[in-house]
């Protein structure tokens, strides 16, 4: 089995850490071949706090999936997200002098580096630039500019800025764990990839993934990406405030959240009591369902109305900009009970739960479809495109009937993650290399010793 045919995402995450291996089949299905999961104790709301702990804890992870897929694992695709995380909008063209010729990639690639070059904030850098609508001198609208003329290119870039510190953190620990780091992506960008139809993009849709940490939120429309965020509240501030209102520990609040917690306390009765085991022989302790439900509904609902605030900054309001196909949740939290009602009462819009059954090669029934791992999925599918638009890009320059400026962000993003796989080989190089000239230098010295003697 060849490995240029195979990615491994590696989805590290404020609850887990997972590293799932996975290639195409001849079915265009994503056929999982190995994963692993790890407890994540390391990362506070997607930001990593401890590097020795995340370190062992993807060793652990990329070590379970090498087990169960039968690879040796050498490089992944992480996906990246976290409370520095910010997006924003900016507008950029260059003036092209060979405009008796049609436009082409080069060109694409010019105004990309170009707006990649744009001074941010201090101590933050580009993780992404992805390009919305180009304009071709008067010519307005336009989806592909590529083989038309024209003199002046013009487009509108949807730019995802980070934390440099945060960013090169994940890339220590990746390099650190023994891997080399293949490229990064955004969590919401990868969790699309897994769970949203084409349809729905283009219709117009809201992602919202919830995860333990965060919230991620991803809008489509026209098929093209509008307005992300990551709201720094998930799962692990519902399970915090059961911990804290119900004097208990935390694995004991995650277990009561997941087996009897639901977002709609109405369903649930004053009568309705559940007995959680004391510590170290101390007596058991009653916990009503009714309150459970009322702690976890106050906080799903600050979540969600965070979420309505980001879809409302987008321009939901505005009739061109409403989103047809309403609003898709994935990750671990959109398994809560009764979550879709109430995020459908708090938006006003259609609902559903993101699945990635329709990617996955027999995922019905096993628990890869799970929504928690829908970003795991997305990374694997975003890194066997990449492997596919890179390798087509260096060897043929072009391939037909596939969008070139998704394979123009990605291979530039391809090379920029490079740059933090061997960051630390060169300050290697470079002390081999001044070691070696101290040792010349002394061998010299001493021969001139001797001549003297």
């Amino acid at each position: 089995m060849e490995y240029q045919d195979i990615a491994i995402g590696l989805d590290v995450g404020t609850t887990k850490i997972v590293a799932m291996v996975g290639r195409r089949n001849e079915y265009n299905k994503i056929e999982i071949l190995g994963i692993g999961r790890s407890k994540s104790v390391g990362v506070h709301r997607g930001v990593v706090n401890n590097i020795t702990q995340t370190i062992e804890a993807i060793r652990e992870a990329v070590s379970e999936a090498e087990h169960s897929s039968g690879l040796k694992i050498k490089e992944v695709i992480v996906g990246i997200a976290g409370q520095h995380i910010r997006s924003l909008q900016h507008n950029d063209y260059i003036t092209r002098l060979d405009f008796e010729n049609v436009i082409s990639q080069k060109d694409i690639q010019k105004l990309i580096d170009q707006v990649h070059k744009l001074v941010m904030q201090p101590g933050e850098e580009i993780i992404h630039v992805l390009p919305q609508e180009y304009k071709v001198d008067s010519q307005v609208e336009i989806v592909e500019p590529i083989g038309m003329y024209g003199s002046r290119l013009e487009a509108n870039f949807h730019v995802v800025v980070g934390q440099i510190s945060s960013i090169r953190n994940i890339g220590r620990c990746v390099k650190a764990a023994g891997l080399n780091l293949s490229g990064m992506t955004l969590e919401p960008l990868a969790s699309a990839e897994a769970v949203l139809s084409t349809e729905e993009r283009e219709a117009g849709v809201a992602l919202v993934d919830i995860g333990g940490g965060t919230t991620d939120i991803a809008i489509f429309k026209d098929n093209i990406i509008r307005h992300t965020a990551v709201i720094p509240f998930g799962g692990n501030v519902i399970t915090e405030n059961i911990k804290t209102d119900c004097l208990i520990i935390e694995r004991q609040a995650e277990l009561l959240k997941i087996k009897f917690g639901s977002a709609w306390p109405g369903e649930n009765k004053e009568t309705e009591i559940v007995c959680i085991p004391g510590l170290r022989g101390r007596d058991p302790k009653e916990i009503s369902l009714k309150h459970l439900s009322q702690i976890i509904h106050i906080r799903v609902c600050e979540i969600l109305e965070q979420v309505n605030v980001e879809i409302k900054n987008y321009g939901n309001e505005e009739h061109k900009k409403r989103l047809i196909a309403g609003l898709v949740m994935t990750g671990g939290g959109s398994q809560l009970k009764h979550i879709r009602p109430l995020t459908e009462y708090i938006t006003g819009m259609d609902v559903r739960i993101g699945y990635s059954n329709e990617h996955i090669a027999g995922g019905e029934n096993g628990i890869i479809s799970n929504p928690e791992y829908a970003t795991s999925i997305g990374l694997v599918i975003k890194g066997l495109d990449d492997k596919k638009k890179y390798c087509c890009t260096t060897t043929a320059g072009m391939v037909h009937g596939q969008d070139e400026n998704s394979e123009l962000i990605s291979t530039k993003f391809y090379n920029k993650s490079r740059r933090l796989n061997y960051e630390e080989d060169k300050k290697k190089k470079n002390k081999t290399k001044s070691k070696s000239f101290l040792e010349i230098w002394a061998d010299k010295f001493r021969q001139i010793l001797n001549d003297t003697e």
